[in-house]
C-alpha cells in the first residue's frame, strides 16, 4: 500500500515515474503502522463490514475537500488555499490507480485563509469547477463566496480560466469561525450553498435579511430561481432556501428521494443531521440539543411550533464535516447508510434508516435511524471530508498538517 507524497514548496517524484512526470515529483511511501494489512487490525463496523484503509496521498496542507470529475481526474482543496489535481487510471471493475498529483492550479481569486477559513468545499458539474473560499473585504472582515471556473491543463500544469463570483455571503463579517461552505447541485440545474452563522453573529440565522446561518439556492451562473420560498417575501434576501442552521459542513442529496439532507454543527452537544426542506427554520439559536461551551442552556429548549425537529442529533459532539450516501455494492452491510466524518473522534458514524424515516413522513429519525461508528486505528486523525469514488469506493480526507487522502477497500471475509 503506498501513496504519493507531495513535499513542499515543491513536489517530488519517484525515480520511477521520473522520465514521464518530470513537473510533478511523487515518491512512494507507506503506513507506519506495520499492522495495517494485520486482520486483528482491520476496522470492523458494528455491521460487520470490514475494511482495509490505503493511504494514496499524504503531506497535504489541512485539505478540506475531494470531488471526483466526470473526465477522470479528482479534485483535492487545501485550507491554506491551494488546488490540486490528482490524475488516475481507472481500469475496468478495479479501483482506481493514482499516477500523479499536480502542483498548485494557477488562477485562484484573492483568499482570506485564517482560522477555519480557506479555500473551502470543490465540485465539478456540466464542465465547471465550482469552489467555495472566504472572500476578503478591504476593510478586514470576510465571509463565503462562490466562484465558478473552467479547468485547463496547460503543459504539466493547470490553470482556472473564464473565472465567475457566483454567489458572495451577505453581509461580511471580521470572523475566523463558521463559513458552512458544502456545495450540492440537484437535478433541476440548481445549486445549493451551506452558510455558517460566523459565530457571533448566531440570532442572525432567524431573521431573513442576511445570508448567516442559512441554506440558499441559486441557478448554476448565480442568479435566483424563481421558485425560491422568500422571492416574493418583503425584506428576505430572495436566495435563501432554509433559515435556523449554526455551521452546516456535510449536504448530499438523497438518491432515492432526492431530498437534500444537511449536518451542522451544534455547540458542546446537539449536532443535527436535518432534511432540508424549503422556507423551513431549524431553530438555532432558539432550540438547540447543545449547551453554551461555558455550560448553561440556550435559547428556549429542545422544541418550539415552527421548528424543525432533526432526524438524529448527536450529545456529546462528534463534530460532522463530510457526508456521503453510500449506495454501492462494494460494502454489502453498508448500502443505503449514510458516512459521515468525525472530526472530534476521528471516526466515521455509518447511518442507516434514513430513507425509510423520510418516506414515512416522520418528523424525526430518533426511534428508526440506526447508528453505527467505524474506528480508524491506523488513521488517527480527524476526517473532513468523505466522497464516493467513481470505483464506488469511500475516499476520506483528513484535516491535519500532513493531510492524508485514504480509500476505504473493501475485505471479504
Amino acid at each position: 500500500m503506498h501513496c504519493f507524497r507531495i513535499t513542499r514548496p515543491a513536489l517530488t517524484l519517484a525515480a520511477a515515474l521520473a522520465s514521464t512526470l518530470a513537473s510533478t515529483l511523487i515518491s512512494p511511501l507507506a503506513f507506519a503502522d506495520p499492522n495495517l494489512v494485520n486482520e486483528r487490525q482491520r476496522p470492523v463496523s458494528a455491521a460487520g463490514q470490514q475494511v482495509e484503509p490505503q493511504l494514496l496521498v499524504d503531506n497535504l496542507d489541512h485539505p478540506w475537500a475531494i470531488a471526483f470529475t466526470s473526465d477522470g481526474k479528482a479534485l483535492i482543496t487545501e485550507r491554506s488555499g491551494s488546488l490540486r489535481v490528482l490524475e488516475y487510471v481507472s481500469p475496468a471493475g478495479a479501483s482506481l490507480t493514482p499516477v500523479r498529483i499536480s502542483a498548485p492550479v494557477q488562477g485562484l481569486p484573492e483568499i482570506w485563509s485564517s482560522g477555519q477559513g480557506g479555500l473551502l468545499d470543490v465540485a465539478e458539474h456540466q464542465g465547471w469547477v465550482y469552489f467555495s473560499y472566504s472572500e476578503p473585504s478591504p476593510r478586514g472582515s470576510n465571509s463565503t463566496a462562490v466562484m465558478r471556473a473552467r479547468l485547463v491543463k496547460q503543459g504539466a500544469d493547470y490553470q482556472l480560466q473564464d473565472q465567475q463570483r457566483i454567489f458572495s455571503q451577505q453581509p461580511k463579517y471580521p470572523s475566523r469561525s463558521h463559513f458552512g461552505s458544502r456545495l450540492v447541485f440537484d437535478q433541476q440545474g440548481h445549486l445549493f450553498i451551506t452558510l455558517g452563522e460566523r459565530y457571533s453573529q448566531r440570532d442572525d440565522a432567524q431573521t431573513l435579511d442576511n445570508h448567516h446561518g442559512k441554506v440558499v439556492r441559486i441557478n448554476l451562473d448565480g442568479s435566483i430561481p424563481a421558485d425560491n420560498p422568500y422571492v416574493n417575501t418583503d425584506g428576505a434576501l430572495p436566495e435563501i432556501w432554509s433559515l435556523g442552521h449554526r455551521n452546516p459542513q456535510g449536504a448530499v442529496l438523497n438518491p432515492e428521494t432526492g431530498d437534500l439532507l444537511v449536518h451542522e454543527h451544534g455547540p458542546r452537544g446537539g449536532d443535527e443531521l436535518n432534511r432540508v426542506e424549503p422556507g423551513h427554520n431549524y431553530g438555532w439559536p432558539v432550540i438547540t440539543y447543545g449547551k453554551e461551551y461555558i455550560g448553561g442552556s440556550i435559547g428556549e429548549g429542545t422544541e418550539k411550533a415552527g421548528m424543525e425537529q432533526p432526524l438524529h442529533y448527536w450529545v456529546p459532539s462528534i463534530a460532522p464535516s463530510g457526508m456521503a450516501w453510500v449506495d454501492s455494492q462494494q460494502y454489502p452491510q453498508w448500502t443505503d447508510t449514510l458516512a459521515i466524518g468525525s472530526l472530534k473522534f476521528q471516526q466515521l458514524a455509518l447511518l442507516k434508516g434514513v430513507s425509510s424515516d423520510m418516506s414515512s413522513g416522520m418528523t424525526t429519525g430518533k426511534a428508526d435511524i440506526r447508528e453505527e461508528r467505524l474506528d480508524l486505528p491506523q488513521l488517527q486523525e480527524r476526517i473532513r471530508d468523505v466522497t464516493t469514488g467513481p470505483d464506488g469506493l469511500l475516499y476520506l480526507i483528513t484535516d491535519e498538517d500532513e493531510g492524508k487522502l485514504v480509500r476505504l477497500n473493501p475485505v471479504s471475509d
